[in-house]
Formats: C-alpha cells, sequence, structure tokens
C-alpha cells in the first residue's frame, strides 16, 4: 500500500477577491445546506459530506488560484514520522513549499508582480500546527518570503521571491467559524481523492498549482 498525505488551499489576490470567493463559497455551502436540511451550526468540512457535495464546493472555486502538495510517505525518511514535532515541521515545509511554487508560477504567467506585492496574509487551520510549533512557522514563511534562505552550509544565499515584501501575517482558525479555510479542506481532499483513484482527471483540474514531495 502507497501511504499519501496531501495539502492544499487558496491564493487569494486582495480584499475585493476574498468578497468575491466568499460570496461563491458560502453560496455553494448554503445550497448543500438547503439540500441536506441543516442549518448553519453543521460544519461542511470534507469529512461530513458527499462526494458529490465536495464536488460542488470544489467548482465554486473553478476559477480560483490553488496550490496543492502531495507526498508519498515512504519516500521519506521514516524517523521524520517517528517524532511528532519533526513530522510537523516537514508537514510546514511541504505547505511552504507548495506555497512558494504557486507563487512562483502566478509570477511566471504574469498573473502577479513581485514588486507590487506588499504583504501576505496566511489563515491555517488551526488544528493543523501545534502550538509549539507556530511561531517555527512563521519565521520559516517569512525567512522564505521577505528575508531570503541559505541552503544548509550557508555557502548560497537564496533571495525571496517578493524583494519588496512589508509583512507576513499567520493568523491560526478555526475552519468551523471561518469559511475560505473550509475551502482549503475541500481542496486538499479533491485532490487526495483523485490522486488515489483518477489521476487523469487529476491533470484536467485548472488553476491548480500540483507538487509532489519528495
Amino acid at each position: 500500500m502507497i501511504f499519501l498525505f496531501s495539502g492544499g488551499g487558496i491564493i487569494i489576490l486582495g480584499t475585493d477577491e476574498k468578497q468575491v470567493w466568499s460570496r461563491k463559497y458560502s453560496k455553494a455551502e448554503k445550497d448543500i445546506r438547503l439540500k441536506k436540511g441543516v442549518d448553519k451550526s453543521y460544519e461542511l468540512k470534507a469529512t461530513h459530506i458527499t462526494n458529490s457535495e465536495k464536488g460542488k464546493l470544489f467548482r465554486s472555486l473553478n476559477k480560483c488560484y490553488k496550490f496543492t502538495v502531495v507526498a508519498q510517505q515512504k519516500k521519506i525518511l521514516s524517523g521524520i514520522f517517528n517524532n511528532k514535532k519533526s513530522k510537523q515541521r516537514y508537514l510546514d515545509f511541504a505547505f511552504k513549499i507548495a506555497v512558494k511554487r504557486a507563487f512562483e508560477n502566478l509570477l511566471k504567467n504574469n498573473i502577479i508582480s513581485a514588486q507590487n506585492v506588499e504583504r501576505l496574509y496566511f489563515y491555517v487551520d488551526e488544528h493543523t500546527t501545534a502550538t509549539n510549533g507556530r511561531y517555527e512557522l512563521k519565521e520559516s514563511l517569512e525567512q522564505e518570503f521577505r528575508y531570503g534562505t541559505f541552503n544548509r552550509d550557508y555557502s548560497k544565499f537564496y533571495p525571496p521571491i517578493f524583494e519588496t515584501l512589508n509583512e507576513v501575517e499567520l493568523k491560526y482558525c478555526n475552519s468551523e467559524s471561518t469559511l475560505l479555510v473550509r475551502a482549503a479542506d475541500i481542496v486538499a481532499n479533491k485532490v487526495f481523492y483523485l490522486e488515489n483513484n483518477d489521476r487523469e482527471k487529476l491533470k484536467e483540474i485548472r488553476n491548480v498549482n500540483l507538487i509532489y514531495l519528495p
């Protein structure tokens, strides 16, 4: 058996876009709740709904920029997953690299300009990162996108892709009360399902920057 894990999210370019995608996703959720006969207190996470309902939610994000990462555990050093802290560090690393590759793709296709990106706001499900690892993730994101990074022996410096970036903000959210964090959960779940069941269909999905690790 091949053990995979996946993560993902959406990239929203500015406040106006955030409002647009929030309305679209909220409408899709409302339709599903009406059909299921449940109220707003029922959280529409991937684990709570049918594949058909997941598909409806995912389609509401069709033109939204999305990023995902799929990792095959058997190719990762076994010791990483034997320790809770080292596992969390690897998951944070995978998240950071997935976001970076998505940004690089947006830059390559002239969808964004590096000089115009002044702030990055990350909204992460509070259940995905241990409390004592939150500072480490924020620091890692700042190093990658604001200050630049060195390789392990400090012999080479990699400048940040956004050299005029002024701020990196990281906020942990409860998916039950945060609409677009639930949307990110649906993206990750959709890719995980297709990776395991229909890789040809996975290749057809647009606006998803998918990377594989290691």
